[in-house]
């Protein structure tokens, strides 16, 4: 094959990067710069020119989305299937390589992965087995603890207490937790990649094995692995092997659930030699909004210098509106969409970015009202919706009688008037003689001297073997119809009034579909019963793509990375709601929201409003909050203020961001009067600005320090 095609669509950092030598890399791609196509035509380079089986590959990713897309790009690109391609999520990494040497990790062959929610179940089912109060000891807290010790590599006895009692405390939760699953043999998402890190540490000779296999392994989002990914990465990059790893530290957002930036500079410390390539050329955005982007991210410190820039238009400037509230904030939104799909624009691609959920609410009511559909981005994912999880439940209990989490999960769904004293004796035979729930069930049952006592558990024994009886034989898509039938889920949500009910009816028969179509690579040997499950628990969590309508788009700012819209307003600007009050003081976390911002602008391709409100109602509190001290670092010349005129339109204002002269205003206040504000308390007026409704004054008050008020819904008491 002729390598041109490979790499005629690539500018020249690009090429650099794709055709450079077997030695570490880091690839710093600017946000739109291309960092996928990079990827993807790297790994074709190296198969169709370099000669490198796809065997001898291993790209790691952070969504099932991005891997699908990545593998379809690659087999388009060289024309050919690439099968033996190792490329998937970390999760799924993990899980393949756990599967083909479950017994060297201490695992049974037939593992079960375990969610979020079943995670947390198993963790109230502790607490109340060791009758524990779950209001002091809070389960997702106790979650969160177990998850952050893992995603650090961390197990209970290498923890250090610190000689304090409530550390101690956790500790002992988190090994009674980890005794719980290793009886079960469950794994959580987390023991998914701290078991296989252990596997590659404890066992040199499998390591060495998987260190002659990959020659290249690539890694996309770098910026994004936490303390176990970075380490399982350096263990499988053998002496001869390279690691090729695309990202930005300027799009690290998710510190949060353990990402950490700073694997950028330690990626240069743990590899000497190296090569760097920068991205900057932007193919999404205007050059005004990647002016403004640019101006923002600059002001952080300790990154890799880089500018975006664009070879196509200027661009519209950036739009700024002062809305008098949140109402107003959202009704100048929605009118503004409006005006846009009068162009002929579609609404879907119309995005409303926000830094907390809690301000979509005055959104919705807008949109609700203008009869304007749309979509909160990131809502429930197919594989978390209740009924998928009570289907899947069964279908675990029936192949894995000792899945404690499912039993719980169905024992009593739909009620069969199992009461919680029988719940209770359950699992405390269960506890006593180091039995599964089910096996506990099933002595307790078999044992009842009067026959009564344990009925209802009885009915439900039976159910499950008659369901293990007649689904035997059956594939994977009769199998859970069958199973849905039997269960009486669908008579269930049937009692279910309005379209919620439907709505579970119609996604329980969309899960016989996703079965029926569902395939796998038996390269690993797993039965297709279990690589379901697993694809079923590895998705979860993940946006499932439909058919959308034609609506606006509404997401967090974490949300909306990855994604890209012609129209972007990024709202609630203002300082303490963004950057968010707890990230203001601390260094870190102040850098972290600025990237937000950073991420926020550059979503957009053409046109970019940056919204504020005056005053906000935000969780039962009115708050008059300045503007963010993110769009004062954004240069005056890229800027464009939209004002509201008497007639109810809006009139723009080019430029007009400086405050009004106090001798060119009707000052209805003194600088230095002193002023009564009833929430306040007292203060001294330090300045002025705008004129009519818009005037604001700036109040040094006594108790809680500086503010920016509106004039005309402060109330103050001037003395």
């Amino acid at each position: 094959m002729d390598v041109t095609p490979i790499l005629d669509s690539l500018n020249e950092p690009q090429r650099k990067a794709v055709t450079g030598p077997a030695e570490p890399m880091l690839v710093i791609a600017g946000a739109g710069s291309g960092k996928t196509r990079v990827l993807t035509h790297r790994i074709a380079w190296l198969i169709d020119v370099e000669n490198i089986s796809p065997h001898n590959l291993l790209a790691v990713t952070f969504t099932n989305k991005a891997a699908k897309e990545m593998r379809h790009r690659i087999e388009e690109l060289l024309n050919i299937p690439v099968n033996n391609l190792w490329i998937g999520t970390f999760h799924g990494i993990a899980h393949r390589f756990l599967r083909r040497h479950a017994k060297e990790a201490g695992l049974e062959q037939s593992f079960q992965i375990i969610d979020s929610d079943d995670q947390l179940r198993i963790i109230k089912r502790l607490i109340k087995s060791l009758g524990l109060d779950d209001d002091r000891h809070n389960p997702k807290e106790i979650q969160y603890f177990i998850n952050k010790q893992k995603d650090e590599g961390l197990r209970a006895d290498q923890i250090d207490n610190k000689n304090d009692v409530d550390l101690i405390h956790m500790i002992k939760l988190y090994q009674q937790y980890q005794d719980i699953c290793n009886q079960g043999s469950l794994v959580d998402f987390a023991e998914l990649l701290l078991s296989t890190y252990e596997l590659f540490r404890d066992n040199p000779q499998l390591l060495e094995k998987y260190h002659s296999t990959f020659k290249h392994l690539l890694v996309d989002e770098f910026q994004d692995t936490n303390s176990i990914q970075y380490a399982l990465l350096r263990l499988l990059t053998g002496v001869k092997s390279t690691l090729f790893a695309v990202g930005d530290e300027d799009q690290s957002i998710y510190r949060w659930r353990g990402a950490k930036v700073e694997h950028i500079a330690q990626f240069q410390k743990d590899f000497p030699a190296t090569k760097i390539i920068t991205l900057e050329q932007n193919y999404r955005s205007t050059a005004n909004i990647l002016k403004a982007a640019n101006a923002i991210i600059t002001k952080n410190e300790d990154r890799i210098p880089k500018e975006l820039w664009t070879d196509g238009e200027q661009g519209e400037l950036i739009k700024i509106y002062a809305a008098f509230n949140e109402r107003d904030e959202a009704n100048f939104i929605v009118n503004r969409i409006s005006d846009w799909e009068k162009q002929g624009n579609k609404r879907t691609e119309a995005a409303i970015i926000y830094r907390s959920n809690a301000q979509s609410r005055a959104l919705e009511e807008a949109l609700i009202s203008a009869s304007m559909p749309y979509r909160i981005y990131g809502g429930l994912r197919f594989f978390e919706r209740s009924e998928i999880k009570d289907a899947l439940a069964y279908l675990r209990l029936v192949s894995h009688k000792n899945d404690d989490a499912s039993f719980e999960r169905i024992v009593n769904k739909p009620t069969r008037g199992i009461g919680a004293k029988a719940l209770d004796n359950i699992r405390k035979c269960a506890k006593d003689n180091n039995l599964s729930l089910w096996k506990a069930a099933c002595f307790l049952a078999k044992n009842d001297p009067t026959g009564t006592k344990y009925n209802k558990i009885n009915h439900f024994i039976s159910l499950i073997n008659r369901m293990d009886r007649e689904t035997e034989s059956l594939e994977i898509h009769d199998k859970i119809d069958h199973l849905i039938n039997l269960s009486e889920l669908i008579d269930l949500y049937q009692k279910e009034k309005g379209e919620r009910g439907l709505t579970r009816i119609e996604n329980l028969e969309e899960l016989v579909t996703a079965a029926k179509s569902f395939d796998v690579d038996n390269e690993d040997e797993m039965t297709m019963l279990d690589a379901f499950l697993a694809h079923a628990a590895l998705e979860s969590g993940e946006e499932q793509a439909g058919a959308w309508e034609d609506c606006v788009q509404l997401m967090t700012m974490h949300s909306a990375k990855g994604l890209e819209f012609p129209l972007v307003f990024m709202c609630g600007m203002e300082d303490g709601l963004f950057p968010h009050q707890r990230n203001i003081l601390d260094s870190k976390t102040l850098q972290e929201e600025r990237r937000l911002c950073y991420v926020g602008i550059t979503r957009a391709e053409q046109t970019l409003y940056l919204t504020f409100a005056e005053q906000r109602r935000l969780h039962g509190q009115d708050n008059h909050a300045p503007p963010s001290r993110f769009m004062a670092e954004i240069p005056s010349e890229l800027k464009d203020e939209i004002r509201q005129k008497a007639t109810g339109h809006y009139q723009s204002h080019i430029h007009q961001t400086k405050k009004t002269p106090a001798s060119e205003a009707k000052l209805p206040v003194q600088l230095g009067q002193r002023a009564h504000h009833k929430k306040f308390g007292p203060g001294i007026i330090l300045a002025y600005e705008g004129q009519g409704v818009h005037a604001r004054v700036q109040v040094n008050f006594e108790n809680v320090g500086t503010k920016w008020l509106v004039l005309s819904y402060a109330n103050l008491e001037l003395k």
